[in-house]
């Protein structure tokens, strides 16, 4: 693993931000951080964003989204795979809010998304809150942006040739 993104892991709350298009390594690269973090004795957890939003919106519905946030505490990383495709709704974006700010300062992530910051209008129904979450998620980031072809098209594209 990178002395950089040691440094970030290690860094109390540090975050890792993977942006760029399907099919780029986003979460190859999200999955790999996280197997050497669990390699060295780290709590790791690795959950698509939807399925993170829809329990933590469970949670919320019977009043225990504090005791959901909690109980996320005991990994030292937690990874949110394609925030991209979370709906822009008030219940899914609030929630996920909440996540953001329950770890900042307190426990690291790594979040891959398709958006890029400037999109992430379309994901926040409300752009006080985007700006916040963002705010605390790059506050102790590293960012890498993923550029080039995706690597399914090329595969695809050589098993017709």
């Amino acid at each position: 693993m990178s002395d950089a993104i040691c440094r970030t892991f290690t860094k109390h709350g540090g975050n890792i931000l993977l942006f760029g298009a399907s099919g780029l390594g986003k979460t190859h690269i999200a999955s790999s951080i996280g197997y050497g973090l669990i390699e060295q004795g780290h709590k790791v957890k690795f959950v698509a964003a939807s399925a993170i939003v829809q329990q933590l919106q469970q949670a919320k519905r019977h009043l225990r989204l504090q005791d959901e946030l909690v109980k996320l505490d005991k990994y030292s990383l937690l990874i949110v795979d394609d925030v991209g495709y979370v709906r822009k709704t008030e219940q899914e974006t609030s929630v996920l809010f909440e996540l953001i700010a329950h770890r900042y300062e307190r426990h690291s992530m790594i979040i891959t998304s398709n958006k890029s910051f400037e999109q992430w209008d379309e994901l926040f129904e409300d752009s006080t809150m985007t700006v916040a979450a963002i705010d605390r998620l790059v506050h102790h980031a590293t960012i890498i942006h993923c550029e080039g072809d995706s690597y399914r098209r090329k595969t695809a594209l050589n098993k017709s040739k």
